[in-house]
């Protein structure tokens, strides 16, 4: 771990250090199904990029049993799965079941059955973070970005599970899910970029399951404090893992807002684990927060 400040993941490698992911912006796709190549060989994951929800969203799927050809499909059943809840969940579309609902032109029971779950979701998450997360309380009315990103990645993921698949690196972002091994005896590493240094490392950590990252380095005090309603800036850059997508996404926002008090929020929840990084570079982990050298 280095004495700076952790950020965006940015690639993550096999427990032996050799490089797995190194995500192009763009894939190379060949002239039917839009598949990178380089990935004939049964030996080799299907790597495939898509773009959604205003972001590129990377797959690296280890086919099993199942074959590359319906690997493939799975990937794209996946695909489908994050394509409808950008339609569902989307506030860039006045069309969007979320749109109608925020405007007051539908009511909840005429929502699909996922609007109400992610409600409750998000529910909980402001209940565990204190209130620091709080869709309830942006600009404009409800908006659950905060969560929705994590929680469609959490899908797909379940999407290439039930397929067959052995193991599974989704990425949108730098916000990552995952299951499986890389490689026999490997565990997934994930290097977490210094928000100062852009071609240095924070730190690496074992993902087990999902990693998220928040912060205003990138794109600027884009985060809301739902206390004040005002951009917040109270941390350079903060990190949450755990056991599902959304809450460590969810929670990643409510760090990056709340600081200490969000920090002790999340040290006092089973399964997930917090590293913050305030402005002015002094870091703090959990007890647990599963570090690598």
């Amino acid at each position: 771990m280095s004495n700076g400040a952790v950020g965006q993941v940015i690639h993550a490698t096999y427990a032996s250090g050799v490089p797995a992911v190194a995500w192009p912006a763009r894939p190379r796709q060949d002239p039917v199904g839009g598949w990178a190549a380089g990935v004939s060989t049964p030996e080799q994951p299907v790597v495939h990029v898509e773009a959604v929800m205003g972001t590129m969203v990377s797959f690296r799927v280890h086919p099993g049993a199942q074959g590359r050809d319906r690997c493939r499909e799975a990937i794209e059943e996946a695909c489908e799965v994050l394509h409808t809840v950008d339609a569902t969940f989307s506030l860039w579309r006045p069309d969007s079941p979320l749109s109608k609902l925020r405007r007051g032109d539908a009511a909840l029971a005429e929502m699909p059955p996922e609007v109400a779950e992610v409600l409750d979701l998000c529910r909980h998450a402001r209940d565990c973070s204190r209130g620091w997360f709080d869709p309830w309380s942006m600009p404009g009315g409800f908006d659950p970005t905060g969560l929705v990103k994590g929680w469609s990645l959490d899908r797909a993921l379940e999407v290439l599970k039930r397929s067959g698949s052995t193991a599974a690196l989704l990425n949108a972002g730098g916000d990552l899910v995952a299951f499986g091994s890389p490689a026999p005896g490997a565990r997934w590493r994930i290097g977490v970029r210094h928000p100062w240094m852009a071609d240095a490392l924070a730190c690496v950590v074992r993902l087990d399951a999902a990693i998220a990252t928040s912060g205003p380095y990138e794109r600027g005090p884009h985060l809301i404090d739902p206390r004040t309603g005002r951009p917040a800036q109270t941390v350079a850059s903060a990190t949450v893992t755990g056991a599902n997508l959304a809450m460590c996404d969810a929670l990643a926002t409510a760090l990056a807002v709340g600081g200490a008090d969000a920090f002790d929020a999340i040290a006092g929840l089973d399964g997930y684990e917090a590293y913050v990084i305030d402005a002015s570079g002094d870091e703090q982990a959990t007890d647990a927060m599963a570090f690598l050298d």
